[in-house]
């Protein structure tokens, strides 16, 4: 469910989902192991100001997305509209519950291989899409401490006061790391991406991948190998395919809270586009479906409802059953997440996975 984010309401909200996480307090930078809890003179922290990417095409808004697929059925919205202040706050619980093992999977597959990540990328450049507060990519800073590696960070998302607050808490903690904080829309097109100097990490973790169909998820793979050179690398996390209780149970926890991350939607509309929907006549439903492979969570209204969208002066009837499809969530074989990989024009050069298979972390290189 770290899905991208899109639209100048989010502009403040991230950083209630994004609390900053200290790992051991120690003072970053390649230094001795014995050095790194000395008490050093902390230099002023640079003050950070995004570049913004410009777009490359039209990105719809939540007026466009709410006219092209509310009002009429099969009804669905985009996911990127769950994360106001709540529904980030409601997310980061999400993480922490027992059944959602996608976040404790990966974080633990980075932790394990960062540091021979690191050495075969040789990175002098880490860019990260979608990069949030930049908490996993924690991993691969640490490895590359262990490994003497000096590289610098383009972290890439759309709300420029979380990319902001991010960079500062990232520098006063790894000192040596040069970060270019880059506001845009990666929907929008990496044409206008600046070039690297020299050997780029591309990262994109959180199996965001998966909330893309699997031809979109192939077109994005693509467009950004269009922006590496031969001697790059991409790292790039997909959820797998495994038992369906495990996955309902991931996103339908026994605590209710990916239901209320799930309603949370209709408060978004309620509040920007001056709607009344009635949460308490809808109801949370997210199941695995064997044949398509994907989660599809939706939201079933449970008795007629006539709601009004003033700011776009529309109304629209609902009966009872109708249902709205909030979010989509492909999940990977083994196999197939390296046939993406590679049709996306990379080679395979880790594949790493926890000993219960939950999860892939794929490595891959352009020749």
């Amino acid at each position: 469910m770290n899905f991208a984010r899109t639209g100048n309401w989010l502009s403040a909200v991230w950083q209630d989902r994004h609390a900053m996480v200290a790992y051991d307090g120690k003072t970053s930078g390649v230094l001795p192991n014995n050095m790194y809890n000395a008490r050093i003179p902390r230099p002023r922290l640079p003050e950070f100001t995004c570049l913004v990417i410009p777009p490359d095409r039209a990105v719809p808004g939540l007026v466009e997305d709410v006219r092209e697929g509310l009002l009429q059925p099969p009804r669905s919205l985009p996911p990127k509209y769950f994360y106001d202040a709540k529904g980030s706050w409601l997310f980061e619980q999400i993480c922490r519950t027992p059944e959602y093992y996608l976040t404790r999977n990966e974080d633990a597959l980075l932790a394990e291989h960062g540091r021979s990540i690191i050495a075969e990328a040789r990175p002098d450049q880490i860019l990260e899409f979608g990069s949030g507060n930049s908490h996993k990519t924690r991993r691969l800073f640490d490895a590359c401490e262990q490994t003497a590696t000096r590289c610098s960070y383009a972290p890439f998302d759309v709300c420029a006061s979380m990319l902001e607050a991010a960079s500062e808490t990232l520098q006063s903690d790894y000192r040596w790391l040069e970060i270019t904080p880059m506001q845009g829309d990666y929907h929008a097109g990496l044409g206008r991406l600046p070039p690297a100097s020299g050997r780029r990490l591309a990262v994109f973790l959180g199996s965001t991948i998966g909330n893309f169909t699997p031809g979109d998820a192939l077109g994005f793979l693509r467009e950004i190998r269009s922006r590496l050179k031969p001697g790059d690398y991409l790292l790039l996390g997909v959820d797998r395919i495994k038992d369906k209780c495990v996955i309902d149970a991931a996103y339908n926890d026994g605590r209710g809270i990916t239901a209320a991350f799930n309603l949370n939607l209709l408060r978004v509309l309620n509040r920007e586009l001056a709607a009344d929907f009635n949460l308490d006549c809808y109801r949370h439903r997210a199941e695995f479906n064997e044949t398509r492979e994907r989660v599809e969570m939706h939201l079933v209204c449970s008795r007629d409802q006539r709601v009004q969208l003033r700011r776009m002066r529309e109304t629209i009837a609902f009966r009872k059953g109708d249902e709205i499809l909030t979010e989509l969530s492909y999940k990977y074989t083994w196999d197939k997440a390296e046939k993406l990989l590679e049709d996306a024009g990379f080679a395979v050069a880790r594949h790493c996975q926890p000993t219960n298979g939950y999860f892939s972390l794929l490595l891959g290189r352009c020749n």
